[in-house]
């Protein structure tokens, strides 16, 4: 099993979930994050004042699913993410080592 991590733009959030949800899977995890990469954040101009905004906003998708659906999550939401703007996103994988459902108690790809 393993665990895909994308950290994206907010407004590709819609996008990634149907690119998600059309490929089958069940379910996600989204968390609104801060952050910077290559861009180091930008300034902006608020009542006159120029300030730095050194995070910037971003969407943070957790996703379990089996190790061979793997590729075709992060190829659904490299392809629904994507802009071709710097600040994209990254795609993360991890293995996950066991899975249980709380509710039925089924473990590992069954809990998925």
């Amino acid at each position: 099993m393993k665990i895909v991590m994308a950290i994206i733009k907010p407004f590709k959030l819609d996008e990634v979930r149907d690119a998600l949800t059309s490929i089958g899977v069940q379910g996600l995890t989204v968390t609104e994050v801060k952050g910077y990469g290559r861009q180091k954040g930008h300034t902006e101009i608020y009542r006159g004042a120029e300030y730095a905004v050194s995070f910037l906003p971003k969407i943070k998708i957790e996703v379990a699913v089996p190790s061979s659906e793997a590729d075709k999550v992060i190829a659904a939401i490299a392809g629904a993410a994507k802009t071709g703007q710097i600040g994209d996103g990254k795609i993360f994988v991890f293995n996950l080592e066991n899975a249980m459902r709380i509710r039925t108690g089924e473990t590992a790809d069954a809990a998925l």
